[in-house]
């Protein structure tokens, strides 16, 4: 009998655009998994791979600029963040999502985290692109969604890397896909380096200042002075917080339950927020899925 295999796609905002690169890569090595589950951006790029709508995400993920990414903020902090994502729901729509789960052509589901009762929820019916634009809602940014007669937010705030869904459905290979795997595998120069204190160059000063006014900077300059410190912005700190409380519950999930195949992406260059850099992603979803595409093949 033929094993079922599972593809479980993790959260990591912009990051999860390298779902599409190891998606590829599978289907061309003639892989089509049986069951797909995602959360949060694994979910939309999951909806649109079994809505059969990836080619035309993936063209519009790489047509995304700063400027063009703007267009899908509609600000209404009323709505419990920034974004109200009506627009990011009219997007998903226009590129052809199917319209609801029994049309699509396997198995799907979507993660999402119920706000009130602490807990996971697994979207399974009903609107797909309803049931996305709840598993993307991130905390802060994105306003969460009243589904169900419950108020949902982003999926990887409680299965950032849906393999135990994957089991659920009855996958007996689970692939997982993990977009932050290597976030916090070490320093990250661009980010940490960004808000060191600037150093003082003290010869430079004095030669600047003029002579007769050596003793004054001297006197200035012997006692203790504080560096200018930069702080990070609204949205760093929102993303890192993000980044930082996902990954804690990725690693306690993954020893519980750990997947066949284990995906690790290399985007620690990338933050969560940085959408119209598809195409790096991209590049290293496929660079990474080629290097499991051995191991792969040995359980098949």
């Amino acid at each position: 009998m033929k094993q079922k295999i599972g593809l479980a796609l993790g959260s990591g905002g912009a990051r999860g655009w390298c779902h599409i690169g190891a998606i590829q890569v599978l289907n061309e090595a003639g892989i089509e998994p049986d069951i797909v589950c995602g959360a949060s951006m694994g979910a939309l790029v999951g909806a649109a791979y079994v809505s059969g709508v990836l080619p035309e995400l993936e063209a519009y993920a790489r047509s995304l600029t700063q400027v063009s990414v703007t267009r899908l903020v509609d600000f209404n902090m009323s709505t419990g963040g920034l974004i109200g994502g009506k627009l990011v729901d009219r997007q998903l729509r226009e590129l052809g999502y199917k319209a609801d789960f029994d049309e699509l052509d396997r198995p799907f589901l979507v993660v999402a985290s119920d706000i009130f009762n602490a807990r996971e929820i697994w979207l399974r019916d009903g609107d797909v692109v309803e049931c996305v634009r709840a598993s993307i809602a991130v905390p802060g940014i994105l306003a969460p969604t009243y589904l169900n007669e419950r108020w949902l937010m982003d999926g990887g705030m409680t299965n950032p890397v849906p393999v135990s869904a994957c089991r659920a459905l009855g996958a007996d290979i689970v692939i997982a896909v993990d977009p932050n795997s290597k976030q916090f595998a070490g320093v990250n120069c661009k980010s940490k380096g960004a808000h060191k204190p600037k150093k003082m160059d003290m010869n430079g000063l004095l030669k600047a200042t003029p002579h007769a006014l050596w003793p004054y900077m001297q006197s200035l300059l012997a006692s203790e002075v504080k560096p200018e410190v930069k702080p990070p912005g609204y949205f760093t700190v929102l993303s890192a917080a993000t980044d930082l409380m996902t990954d804690q519950i990725r690693r306690s999930r993954m020893v519980g339950d750990p997947p066949h195949i284990l995906v690790n992406a290399d985007l620690t260059h990338l933050t969560a927020l940085d959408l119209h850099r598809a195409g790096e992603a991209i590049a290293d979803g496929r660079r990474a899925m080629e290097e499991n595409m051995d191991y792969l093949l040995s359980y098949l």
